[in-house]
């Protein structure tokens, strides 16, 4: 997993480049919201039982289809999986969001994710908006600050982007 500085650092290590004005304002940029990124995972450390459930609770509220006969969920198994990967996707966009870099999300979850699902017939749409879902909880114990929001939304936002693209 590559962060904000060291993709930087490898592009002008590649190029042959010192680091020019472009690069540095990058990594300051980086430095500037580090510790809002800490506050924002030390919220999700912190409560990340209770935003699985919240997550878990509103979704299945929105999509009670989930929960009956014949639904995705139904089961304890099925059930029990659907809560792991909540936190699957809780725990990989906090890293994510130190990283501020998307990459860790394609390596390590995005990477085949569809097409696993989609063979396992695991529906789509539901598992966006518990990204949604969990985006929309961290914002709310977070802050609304623009700042906050930006942070949050990077690594979700690439989440639900990747999973909802459609072959026309």
């Amino acid at each position: 997993m590559q962060d904000a500085i060291t993709s930087i650092l490898n592009k002008y290590d590649l190029a042959g480049q010192y680091l020019d004005t472009i690069a540095i304002n990058e990594i300051g940029h980086y430095f500037s919201s580090v510790s809002d990124r800490i506050r924002i995972i030390e919220i999700i450390n912190s409560e990340s039982k209770k935003i699985i459930q919240e997550a878990a609770a509103q979704l299945y509220a929105e999509q009670e289809e989930l929960l009956r006969p014949g639904g995705n969920s139904y089961t304890t198994r099925r059930y029990s999986a659907c809560l792991r990967d909540i936190e699957y996707y809780l725990r990989y966009a906090t890293y994510a969001l130190i990283a501020n870099s998307t990459n860790i999300l394609n390596e390590r979850l995005l990477d085949g994710l569809k097409d696993t699902y989609n063979s396992l017939g695991v529906p789509i749409g539901p598992t966006v908006r518990s990204m949604q879902i969990l985006q929309d909880i961290i914002i709310e114990k977070a802050g609304k600050e623009e700042n906050i929001k930006k942070i949050i939304n990077e690594p979700f936002s690439h989440m639900i982007n990747i999973l909802s693209e459609k072959n026309i």
